[in-house]
Formats: C-alpha cells, sequence, structure tokens
C-alpha cells in the first residue's frame, strides 16, 4: 500500500508539473524570449519554438496531464475500496479531486503566472522531448477534433485575425499604464509609442503648417529686398512665388543664398530663382508613414502640401513628423507660440489653430479628429455655425467658450475640463 501512495503522491507531482508548464509557456513574454534568443540563450530559442508549435505543445501537456490525473485517481479508488468497499468510490472521488485542484492545479498554476518568463525558461528543455515523443498522439487528436468541428461546420485556421497587430500592440502598452504610474517619463515614452503606432493613420493635412502661417518669398521682388527677407526669417526653406502665392516655382535655401552672396563678395546682386530648388508637392491625403519614408527616400526635409483641387494647402517638415511622436522640437531660432495657456480656474486658453492630436496627446482626452485637424475646425463642425464671441458649447464633456475671433476664423478659446466643465453647467 505504501508504494501506491507513493505513486499517488509521484503522480501528483506530474499532474503539477504539467499544469505549471501549460500556464508558464502560454504566457511567458515573446517579445522577452525573442530578445533572449538574439542574445545567444538557448532555452529562450527553446520556449520561442514550442510557441510557435502551440497546439502541439498545449495536446502534448493535456496528454500527459490527464494520463497521470486518471492514473492517479484509479490507484486511490482501488485502494479506498479495498479499505472501505463500494463507499471507497466515494472517498477517493472527494480526496482526489481536493488533491488535484489544489495542488496540481491552483498551486502551480499560480506560481507560473507569477513567474512565466522564469519557469519557461528552466522548463523548456524539458518538455520539448515530450512534445517530440507525444507528438503522433498529438497529430491524430489534432486530426480528428478538426474532422469533428467540420461535422458541425466549423473550420480551424480561417487566416482572419480577430484584430490587427497594430491593435494589439495599443492593446498591450495600454496594458501596462497604471493610474498611480506618475513617472513622466514613462508616460512620455507610452505617448510615443502610440504616436508611432498612429503614423500610418494620422494624414500630413492634420499636422501641416497652413499657408497662411507659411513664410514666403515673392520671386519678383529686388534681390536685396529678398535676402532681407531670407535672413530675418527664422526659417531655413522657404517657398519662392511668382505672380500669385499659388503660383510656387521653387525652394529658396538661406544657406545657398549666403553660398551666393559669398561667391559674389557680399554683392546681394544675385539670380535667386535660379538658386531655388525645385518645389515638391505631396497630397494632404498622405498618411504621415508613407511620408516619412518619402523624405527618407528623397534626402530632402520640405514638402508643399496641395488638397485635391492642385491649390496650395500649406507645408510639412521632417521636423513635424518627428514632433509627432517625440513632441515639440525648440531650437534657438523658433518663434515661441503660446497656442495654450493655463489659466488658474483650472481652464485652457487656447488657440484655434491648436491641434485636436496635440490636445487629446496632451491631456488624454478623446475628442475627434475625423472631421477637422484644429480645435477651432471641430467647434465649426460641431455647431454649424460660425460662433460668436462669448458664446459657450458643451461637447464631449468640455466646454468651450468663445474668447476672440478674427473676421470668419475662431482665435482664441477658452476650454474648461470635465470636472470644471460639469460644475459650471450646473
Amino acid at each position: 500500500m505504501l508504494t501506491v501512495i507513493v505513486s499517488i503522491a509521484v503522480l501528483l507531482v506530474l499532474s503539477a508539473f504539467f499544469s505549471g508548464s501549460e500556464t508558464a509557456l502560454t504566457r511567458a513574454s515573446r517579445p522577452l524570449m525573442h530578445q533572449l534568443e538574439n542574445k545567444g540563450n538557448e532555452r529562450a530559442k527553446t520556449v520561442n519554438k514550442l510557441q510557435e508549435g502551440k497546439g502541439r505543445l498545449i495536446g502534448a501537456i493535456l496528454i500527459g496531464n490527464n494520463l497521470v490525473n486518471i492514473l492517479a485517481s484509479a490507484l486511490a479508488t482501488s485502494i479506498l475500496i479495498a479499505m472501505f468497499g463500494e463507499a471507497g468510490i466515494a472517498y477517493a472521488t472527494i480526496i482526489m479531486t481536493a488533491l488535484v485542484v489544489m495542488f496540481a492545479e491552483i498551486l502551480p498554476k499560480t506560481y507560473a503566472l507569477q513567474n512565466a518568463d522564469r519557469t519557461a525558461l528552466q522548463i523548456a528543455p524539458i518538455i520539448r522531448p515530450l512534445v517530440f515523443v507525444l507528438s503522433p498522439i498529438t497529430f491524430a487528436t489534432q486530426w480528428m477534433v478538426r474532422i469533428t468541428l467540420r461535422i458541425f461546420g466549423i473550420r480551424l485556421h480561417s487566416g482572419e485575425d480577430f484584430i490587427s497587430k497594430t491593435d494589439e500592440l495599443r492593446g498591450a502598452i495600454d496594458l501596462h499604464q497604471s493610474e498611480e504610474d506618475d513617472d513622466k517619463t514613462v508616460q512620455h515614452e507610452r505617448a510615443m509609442l502610440r504616436s508611432v503606432l498612429d503614423l500610418a493613420e494620422v494624414e500630413v493635412g492634420e499636422i501641416m503648417v497652413h499657408r497662411k502661417t507659411v513664410a514666403m518669398i515673392n520671386a519678383d521682388e529686388p534681390a536685396a529686398e529678398i535676402v532681407a527677407e531670407v535672413l530675418a526669417s527664422p526659417y531655413t526653406r522657404m517657398p519662392l512665388w511668382r505672380d500669385q502665392p499659388d503660383n510656387v516655382i521653387g525652394v529658396i535655401h538661406a544657406k545657398e543664398v549666403l553660398r551666393a552672396i559669398h561667391q559674389h563678395g557680399g554683392s546681394f546682386d544675385i539670380d535667386v530663382e535660379a538658386l531655388a530648388a525645385d518645389a515638391w508637392f505631396v497630397p494632404e491625403t498622405t498618411p504621415l508613414l508613407d511620408q516619412l519614408q518619402a523624405f527618407r527616400d528623397r534626402h530632402e526635409h520640405f514638402a508643399l502640401v496641395i488638397d485635391e483641387y492642385g491649390s496650395l494647402q500649406g507645408v510639412v517638415t521632417l521636423e513635424d513628423i518627428l514632433e509627432e511622436i517625440v513632441g515639440d522640437i525648440a531650437d534657438e531660432h523658433d518663434i515661441s507660440v503660446p497656442g495654450l495657456r493655463p489659466q488658474s480656474d483650472g481652464s485652457y486658453i487656447v488657440d484655434g489653430s491648436f491641434t485636436i492630436r496635440d490636445l487629446n496627446r496632451q491631456f488624454e482626452w478623446n475628442l475627434p479628429d475625423e472631421e477637422a485637424a484644429t480645435i477651432a475646425g471641430l467647434i465649426l463642425h460641431e455647431s454649424r455655425r460660425i460662433p460668436k464671441v462669448g458664446q459657450a458649447f458643451m461637447y464631449y464633456g468640455l466646454r468651450f467658450d468663445i474668447m476672440r475671433r478674427q473676421r470668419h476664423q475662431i482665435t482664441a478659446i477658452r476650454i474648461t475640463p470635465p470636472q470644471l466643465a460639469e460644475f459650471s453647467a450646473n
């Protein structure tokens, strides 16, 4: 009898091993294992191999786990029947259920959940030979499962993913977000990761510098005036136009102007149009990811944005796209534009040209940016009118007060956050 009891104990240990292995290998971090494999970790390589064939892995573990559980239950039943007769069946059922659930399921799986990566690396070399040995039985059971499911009209491996890989990455980023996480560096890194994933969905027209604020040069002006404008401007590249601003004939680079002046001995008598590079026009519907790749391929940093009718809408630079990822990049020549000014009452005075994406990113708001790129455009879209100064609107839990308007353009808005907006509304 002692031998049988020892055998049951060994079988329970094996059951615990199989249960913990299943949890550890399925919960192990694939990015971490991939990184460890690239560093030469052979155990991580084994874990990755097992995860690639997850169907065979789960099948082999389930076969081994059920085999030892059934055998342990049979041995316990035989002992208890010999001791208590027919009542031993009930005793064996109660005792083995308690032992299996507590020591062979909950305990090992709880440990494996808390230490999935470490446990997976430890047990992978043991599980892999087992998967190989049981692979014929696993293939047979998988084939039978497929046939059975097909009878009921269910087909496996349709090739259609429930969610995209990008959405899966977004979910992983949000999953590791904690309400107690006040580390500004971590928050900034998380925002950067989200912005990288959004590059394929955001269009150039949403981040471009609008033509109203673009510094442009009239090619018909005297060369001395053009040079003065170039030197006075904080920008390195500026569009060059003739007759009308829409007729851009090139892009002038300040360095080329200075080089030409130096070659002419300091004289301003230079041909500015000959110094201009060809203008590069891109549609406003171009995704940022495509535009970033185009900047890299063409080795350029500056492009003019046009709409579907070919009209100039603004300019986009490589720096604009990088700022979408890392936030504002300012240097000693940048002009400071206070587009958002916090107020003592908790509200914000925001320029009408401030983008919705920047507001959402800075305050974790969820304002829609499908129909409008700027906060002024959002108010126009939602109100279906040109608001007057002093009017207030409640959209998406925020209060918008029109502070200033220049002709038909909203130039300043007071935005009251959700909590204060509800209080002021009451």
